[in-house]
């Protein structure tokens, strides 16, 4: 690894480790991959609140929408086989469907353009109000008159990679959870992914929203997907979903999918007409905007567990994060680690000149990061969701001064800063302008020694 990934790293952990209690959350799972190997791989918080079982990297959990893109590989898989056309209509594969849902084709499947309902007339198996459709509820669903013509416009359907499922079944002759664990999940290396779930290794349970409840329930999440399992049944760890989809960047030194595969679900197939973010769908892949970090992935929302998977094509770096909450931060959070990682690699890692310039500082108004890096120490937030954003610069004149050579204007640009040391050399302050930031506990004490005990919680 180079030496700005190594700092990079680092942060990332005490970056998220922080938001998490910030926000007030259960647990957090991250792993990142570089050039196809995992280099971090770190879990904390709990993996059920009622237990208090701690969380730890091997903890699965449901991985939900992520199961598209382990179906839509299993569907390429096929394609090279010659088995299957991507404009092939479904109904060469699946009977009994109504003339109009047979004539939707695998591509328009499998980028969300076939036009067909999202969910059914009930929803209910994503509240956990009930089980997850079989088959014949499914089929009865798309008898029904579907709301889009096809390749009208990109929307999503759980349904229509239920169908997909099906596909994989007819052609092979096999259970769908037999044949991808045999031709994807073992193909690609994954020692702790399965379809559905299933007992045995650790399990991260899912938890409620803390409002309106004024706490947060412990949600099961091991109820059995039935024939949704090809949409949204997978479980996984944060390791496997990062190796995974580090395998589906055209680039990858070695994959389990030929190039051409790669290339087909990763590319733009169609763009999200209605969202205020950049954002485009492929063949069981979504990407983002263009440029050195652009991404492809997918995420995954269960009953109690929110995940999203990127692979940066560009800087061969893949990142997965999973959080057990529904009101869990990973989404957003995926996105700090990106711009955690890609500042880090701007400003380059730390040299001996800086590398002491670093660690968590406090003051009355909270938390204060020290980040070195090669010629210069940023100050990151660690409460905002893009910590570097508009982090003041530090430019060193000496092993213990410097000064701000880069603030927003309402910050201490121009003037002075030092690390202030006691009698056996260790740093016990940081001062940063007229700022005087101090260790956890001596702000604890400052605080409790001016205000008493706390009274609020």
């Amino acid at each position: 690894m180079t030496d700005w990934l190594d700092s990079a790293l680092d942060y990332c952990v005490q970056w998220l480790d922080f938001q998490r209690v910030h926000l007030d959350q259960p647990g957090v799972s991250l792993a990142i991959a570089h050039k196809g190997e995992i280099v971090l791989a770190h879990a904390s918080g709990a993996a059920n609140l009622d237990s208090c079982e701690a969380l730890t990297p091997q903890h699965r959990f449901r991985v939900a929408s992520h199961s598209k893109t382990f179906t839509a590989a299993a569907i390429m898989l096929l394609r090279e086989r010659g088995k299957l056309r991507l404009d092939d209509p479904v109904g060469n594969f699946v009977s009994g469907l109504t003339p109009d849902v047979a004539a939707v084709t695998i591509a328009q499947l499998l980028s969300h353009t076939s036009g067909l309902t999202r969910d059914g007339v009930d929803s209910g198996q994503f509240m956990d109000r009930k089980s997850f459709l079989t088959e014949a509820e499914y089929r009865a669903d798309l008898k029904l008159p579907q709301p889009l013509a096809p390749s009208s416009v990109f929307k999503y359907s759980n349904h229509g990679f239920a169908l997909l499922g099906k596909v994989i079944q007819e052609i092979t002759r096999e259970p769908y959870g037999r044949w991808v664990t045999k031709h994807v999940i073992n193909a690609a290396g994954l020692k702790d992914t399965t379809p559905d779930y299933t007992h045995g290794k650790p399990f991260a349970r899912g938890h409620s929203t803390r409002i309106p409840h004024g706490r947060r329930w412990v949600i099961p999440s091991d109820n059995p997907t039935h024939d949704m399992a090809s949409a949204t049944g997978f479980t996984s760890t944060a390791s496997d979903l990062a190796r995974f989809f580090a395998q589906l960047s055209p680039t990858a030194p070695k994959s389990f999918l030929s190039e051409a595969s790669r290339r087909e679900m990763t590319r733009r197939h169609w763009r999200d007409a209605h969202s205020s973010i950049e954002r485009y769908y492929g063949l069981g892949m979504m990407s983002g905007p263009t440029g050195p970090w652009a991404w492809t992935g997918h995420g995954g929302a269960f009953q109690g567990t929110l995940s999203r998977t990127v692979v940066v094509l560009e800087q061969e770096i893949a990142v997965s994060v999973i959080s057990n909450a529904i009101d869990g931060a990973g989404p957003v959070w995926l996105d700090g680690i990106l711009h955690i990682l890609e500042t880090l690699k701007k400003h380059g890692g730390p040299t001996p000149a800086t590398q002491e310039w670093r660690g968590r500082w406090w003051s009355l108004w909270g938390a204060f990061d020290l980040v070195p890096c090669a010629d210069k120490v940023l100050v990151a937030s660690p409460s905002l969701g893009l910590p570097f954003t508009d982090a003041t610069e530090i430019t060193l004149g000496g092993q213990d001064g410097g000064m701000v050579s880069k603030a927003q204007g309402y910050g201490d640009h121009g003037e002075p800063c030092r690390l202030v040391r006691n009698s056996e050399g260790s740093i016990t302050e940081v001062r940063i302008g007229g700022k005087r930031l101090c260790r956890e506990a001596d702000i604890i004490a400052e605080a409790q020694s001016r205000y008493g005990a706390p009274t609020a919680t």
